[in-house]
């Protein structure tokens, strides 16, 4: 897992962990406040029992944007390594023909004009825009859709990973606070930092199960229409 994708995951996954520790120490009342008091003397003060809701509704948007963000850049990948191994159009798999075309739709045509020389192979990457893929909308569902729609596999380990189950509670709870349909205590307060834990690492087991799907996909070349490989 040494690739430029699982290299941005790692760093993002582990900033969440380190963030949830820290969540996890303040509610059990390990750390706190050191404020300096009158001569110097340092004061040592609990903290304020609303200010650990705040943090712990935060939580939510940490993981969202660690959800989003993984999603977005795998895809990119993929589009990056048509491009990168030349790949034209008239090679693609089916399913892959009519996301370009689509996306083709929403592209200026005098912004894309100058960057196709040669169409078959430039027309993948000018109908690719990463801005248009999520926009606070990905869960569980959202990314087996994504998967089918693209031809690589959705399926993980139950067990480790929940199926994804868990990304609907964060998006959901990511969503009421972007939107303030909900305060920063109402959301806080009802999960404990043990159980926003263990929502933790179910989404990072599945999202690195999904980037291990992803890159056997292109390891393997899955993007290529087997009809014009002679692969079976």
């Amino acid at each position: 897992m040494t690739s430029t994708l699982f290299q941005d995951f790692n760093e993002r996954s582990q900033e969440v962990s380190k963030y949830f520790m820290f969540l996890k120490s303040l509610e059990q009342g390990a750390t706190k406040l050191s404020m300096e008091g009158k001569g110097g003397i340092p004061k040592i003060k609990e903290i304020d029992s609303e200010l650990i809701k705040t943090l712990k509704a935060s939580g939510f948007l940490l993981l969202y944007n660690l959800v989003e963000a993984t999603m977005r850049n795998a895809i990119e990948a993929r589009f990056y390594e048509l491009q990168s191994q030349g790949v034209s159009y008239d090679q693609i798999r089916p399913e892959l023909k009519k996301i370009i075309l689509k996306n083709l739709k929403k592209r200026n045509t005098e912004k894309i004009f100058s960057s196709i020389t040669a169409i078959a192979v430039d027309i993948i990457a000018a109908g690719f825009e990463k801005e248009d893929l999520f926009s606070g909308n990905v869960d569980a569902r959202k990314i087996r859709d994504t998967a089918k729609e693209y031809g690589f596999s959705y399926q993980t380990d139950y067990a480790k990973t929940g199926n994804g189950e868990d990304l609907l509670i964060i998006k959901s709870n990511r969503n009421d606070l972007a939107h303030g349909h909900k305060s920063f205590a109402e959301v806080g307060k009802q999960r404990t930092a043990d159980e926003l834990l263990k929502i933790k690492e179910k989404t990072v087991s599945y999202l690195r199960e999904i980037l291990q799907n992803i890159e056997q996909y292109l390891s393997n070349k899955e993007y290529l229409d087997s009809s014009t490989t002679g692969t079976p």
